[in-house]
């Protein structure tokens, strides 16, 4: 299959050292089914027209200009004239400017990936030098590139025999998770459900596959396009199973292990854990109101400190 073609071609410069590179969209929607608008009774495609809304008359290209609003019904006029102006002329150079430890980069403020790649032979050596010492120092490098008219920050990532290039979002575009999470309890952790859940969760370990998560949406797209292509009647898809509301948390923890099919679970908080090499005893469901009632009479588990909150928050562009 032959690439794409290079959506920005430039040069990628760490202080004296530069080669010829180009950027690749990593990603791609075209596989995505997409409509396009027609007129029920003749069957021809729509197009969109913009209408004053006063006169209910189309404008053409010529009369429309862009504005930004500022009030009520009050908005500036901008020319594209103008616009050109201000903005950012393009040196067609990843100029990097410095290097920092990947962890240190939130993931809240990765945008949209690239892959940039050598552009001709010429500049293979010193790309790939620049990509291996990345690499053997553990670092990702952060410069700048204008694309579209717009100057973003970009973060270049050893990747195979290439690099990732993914544009970063401003700070004023990152929301404070503050004003998200500040209002979740503190509440402490019972010991006995977090080794319950814990189990779950190690059932549930494995590798990410990104081939295992079919778009269930798209496939359903093509069978009815499919179907209708055919003159057969469309299949229905069967409605979601919703959630039943949990009555009690610890007894949908240990359901949760049943239908996982675990032949053993972690002890209950208080109990001595297994020894090594031990399997600890199954945990049981209680079978009815009795049971339930002995459960709710026995000794609560010891309750387990909330973890701290973290130092790291994203701050507000002031």
């Amino acid at each position: 299959m032959a690439a794409p073609r290079a959506n920005w071609k430039g040069y990628l410069k760490l202080s004296l050292v530069s080669c010829p590179v180009q950027l690749f969209p990593a990603t791609t929607t075209k596989e995505r089914v997409s409509f396009h608008l027609l007129h029920r009774e003749t069957g021809n495609r729509l197009r969109r027209k913009l209408v004053d809304p006063d006169t209910d008359e189309a404008v053409e290209s010529d009369d429309q200009v862009k504005g930004y609003q500022v009030g009520k019904n009050e908005y500036v006029i901008v020319e594209e004239e103008e616009i050109e102006q201000v903005a950012i002329e393009s040196t067609h150079t990843i100029d990097i400017e410095t290097f920092v430890p990947r962890d240190e980069i939130d993931e809240a403020f990765l945008d949209t990936p690239y892959y940039l790649t050598p552009d001709g032979r010429m500049g293979e050596e010193a790309f790939a030098v620049i990509r291996d010492a990345m690499r053997d120092k553990k670092v990702v490098g952060i410069g700048r590139v204008v694309l579209y008219r717009r100057e973003r920050p970009i973060l270049l990532e050893p990747r195979g025999k290439g690099l990732v290039a993914t544009t970063l979002r401003y700070a004023y575009e990152v929301r404070d998770d503050a004003d998200y999470f500040d209002d979740i309890g503190e509440g402490a952790v019972p010991e006995e459900m977090l080794d319950l859940a814990s189990h779950i969760i190690g059932k549930k370990m494995s590798h990410f596959d990104p081939k295992r998560f079919a778009d269930r949406y798209q496939d359903a797209l093509l069978e009815l396009i499919k179907a209708k292509q055919a003159h057969q009647p469309v299949k229905s898809q069967a409605a979601a199973e919703r959630p039943t509301n949990v009555v009690s948390l610890m007894d949908a923890l240990r359901r949760s292990i049943s239908a996982e099919g675990a032949a053993t679970a972690p002890a209950a908080a208080g109990g001595k854990r297994p020894a090594k090499g031990k399997a600890a005893a199954p945990v049981e469901t209680p079978a009815g109101p009795k049971a339930q009632d002995k459960a709710a009479d026995a000794p609560r588990p010891t309750a387990r400190r909330a973890p701290a909150k973290p130092g790291g928050r994203l701050k507000r562009a002031s």
